[in-house]
């Protein structure tokens, strides 16, 4: 049984006057996005886990939403919702067979209990990581405005123009209003609800990925939808982040080359700290770190990668062991941070 994460198709409105970022001429067409199925709402902190602790003992009830309703305290949607962000994070599976953890789920959540109830900031990088990097039914928005965006600033009404032309490319019939609600999870997803004073809304404390700092607010301005609004302008946070930890950006980027470079014994430095779906884009890390993390590559990648440089060329290498996954995520949690 899976969701329907696909938005509803309906027809093409009417485009506004506006001007569009460019597109690369590079992007592929056979992805099929996921866009709704969040029911506008961004992931909380306690749904992971209670989605987890219901897997483990009940699995059934979390496809039906009525007992999944009873079992975690929550109203139908936020049900729906929860079920969208477990999966949507590589968190649980749903199949034809039923509801299972991944292996990732279990060994963060579930049985290996690494980090049960979210508490270290080098889970929800990951978390961050996985809801950005799906190759086969991305998130819209994580899967675009982190990898192809290249505009210095985020104005939601851009991106969702952005987003509307990507969708139209790949002929989903999609409507402004569902892009913009959309754009506005992933904006709330990174950035906290303040109330006029200037507080932290108690609605907004529920979304893990906010202590990421990943965005920041920087302005306000006129509205590109040109309806009379304002609205705020966002910026990436593109600077060195040492809560990134040696160890969690070398399983990124082994998660990074066996999902787009998997025949490949060798990858380029331009590919990690600039390609597709890569551990410089999604963390938004300048050119300077990725390097210096590429540097010690090979203490931190139990013997499986090698960086080598030279004058002219800089690169990563396998050294012809398989990757294991797994053993790279138990390596980020063998330190503190």
């Amino acid at each position: 049984m899976k969701n329907n994460m696909h938005a509803d198709k309906v027809k093409h409105p009417k485009k506004a006057n506006v001007a569009q970022p460019k597109i690369s001429q590079s992007a592929t067409t056979e992805k099929r996005y996921r866009i709704s199925g969040h029911e506008s709402f961004p992931c909380r902190y306690a749904w992971l886990p209670k989605v987890v602790r219901l897997v483990r003992h009940s699995p059934q009830s979390l496809l039906n939403d009525e007992d999944a309703m009873v079992e975690m305290g929550l109203g139908k949607n936020m049900v729906k919702s929860a079920r969208f962000w477990a999966q949507a994070a590589n968190i649980i599976t749903l199949s034809r067979n039923g509801v299972f953890l991944t292996p990732f789920g279990d060994l963060i959540l579930g049985k290996g209990t690494l980090d049960p109830f979210l508490e270290d900031i080098r889970t929800l990088w990951l978390i961050h990581w996985n809801l950005s990097t799906d190759v086969s039914t991305p998130l819209l928005a994580w899967d675009l405005l982190l990898s192809r965006w290249q505009e210095p600033e985020i104005i939601p009404s851009a991106a969702v123009r952005f987003l509307y032309k990507e969708a139209s490319v790949r002929d989903d019939k999609l409507s402004l209003e569902t892009l913009q609600r959309h754009v506005e999870v992933f904006l709330h997803s990174y950035i906290p609800t303040r109330g006029k004073k200037g507080k932290v809304q108690e609605d907004s404390l529920d979304c893990p990925l906010v202590e990421l700092a990943l965005l920041q607010k920087t302005a306000e301005r006129e509205s590109a939808l040109d309806n009379g609004e304002h609205e705020s302008v966002y910026i990436f946070r593109r600077e060195e982040k040492p809560e990134i930890s040696s160890e969690l950006f070398t399983y990124c980027l082994a998660d990074y080359w066996l999902k787009h470079h998997k025949t490949e014994h060798t990858l380029v430095f331009h590919d990690v700290a600039h390609g597709h779906g890569s551990p410089g884009q999604v963390f938004k890390l300048p050119e300077a770190d990725v390097r210096t993390r590429l540097e010690t590559i090979n203490a931190t990648s139990c013997d499986y990668l090698v960086y080598t440089e030279s004058a002219h060329l800089h690169q990563i290498r396998r050294t012809g062991k398989d990757m294991n996954l797994e053993k790279l995520l138990k390596h980020i949690y063998t330190r503190e941070s």
